[in-house]
């Protein structure tokens, strides 16, 4: 395992961490039992992972309050915390600088733990990136001074947001939707290394179609219902075109990964996991790094056969 910067005042990261999502319950996607959360969360740190991403909404708090039994005992000093504002435990959305303070406590609680090492504004409006017209900031930047945070950020979809956001306040990290089929985020990525602006990458199998399970006949019936029999078709002839790029021998899903992995501007990626094997075979992804060759061959499949789509989330 690699172990990259993130933020300035906290231990280095692995480069592949756990997208908690799926610990909590109902979340979703697949539910898992508290014990295989818990036993999920165990392996990950044996296997080398010490990069935990959260929020309070995922599973109505339970995704936090699994992750906190998973870390009690264990050696906080290594372990690296990421947690949002934004999305509710009750499933509703309040982004108001007032209830910061309410959200962090919350997650403090859950977690059962006395500080985060970041804070992330979760998928917010535009309107609130622009560190000099809100007063979010100014509230984060206290709870950095109160020791309750280490550093604060945002999860954003595009480069004009992250472009925005690192130009106006004094952030530390990104979790920027970046994968194989949407690759936008990487405009800003020179920035990022600029600003010292540590990336997460979210999303790097593209809610499961870079794991080659799905097709056109797929059906789902999780918050990828979302998506319509066209939106699925349009998915599947990518995903053949794609295969169709890369060595045939590849595991899809580790390609997906380690394309994430080849920018030196992330920091980390967290793939989503609902099993040990599933955690295993994600971890593998940095045994085969993708040659600069091949890597230019998806950007350019990208620019060219993807871009104009806008895929739908």
């Amino acid at each position: 395992m690699k172990y990259n910067k993130l933020i300035s005042n906290a231990p280095l990261v692995s480069e592949i961490g756990l997208g908690a999502w799926q610990l909590g319950i109902n979340s979703g996607w697949k539910s898992l039992e508290e014990n295989e959360a818990i036993n999920l969360v165990h392996k990950s740190i044996e296997l080398g992972v010490n990069f935990f991403d959260t929020a309070p909404n995922y599973g109505h708090g339970t995704g936090e309050q699994r992750l906190g039994k998973a870390l009690k005992g264990v050696d906080r000093s290594n372990i690296v915390i990421n947690t949002k504002f934004g999305h509710t435990h009750t499933g509703q959305t309040n982004y108001n600088a007032n209830y910061i303070r309410e959200s962090l406590e919350g997650s403090l609680k859950r977690l059962q733990l006395d500080y985060v090492d970041s804070l992330i504004i979760h998928n917010p409006p535009y309107e609130y990136l622009d560190g000099n017209k809100n007063d979010h900031y100014e509230i984060l930047e206290k709870l950095i001074d109160e020791g309750k945070i280490k550093a604060y950020g945002a999860s954003l979809d595009t480069p004009k947001e992250m472009t925005l956001f690192m130009n106006t306040t004094r952030c530390e990290v990104i979790e920027a939707f970046f994968n194989i089929l949407h690759q936008d985020a990487a405009d800003s990525f020179d920035l990022a290394k600029e600003k010292k602006v540590g990336i997460i990458v979210k999303i790097p199998l593209d809610s499961g179609w870079l794991s080659g399970k799905y097709n056109e006949a797929s059906v789902f019936n999780d918050i990828r219902s979302r998506w319509s029999r066209e939106d699925i078709k349009t998915r599947a002839k990518l995903i053949d075109a794609v295969k169709n790029i890369i060595d045939k021998n590849m595991n899809l899903a580790q390609a997906a990964i380690a394309f994430c992995l080849a920018y030196d501007a992330v920091s980390t990626v967290i793939p989503g996991n609902t099993s040990i094997d599933q955690l295993k075979s994600n971890l593998d992804s940095i045994k085969n790094p993708l040659p600069k060759q091949l890597i230019e061959q998806l950007e350019k499949f990208y620019q060219s056969e993807v871009k104009q789509l806008n895929l739908p989330w």
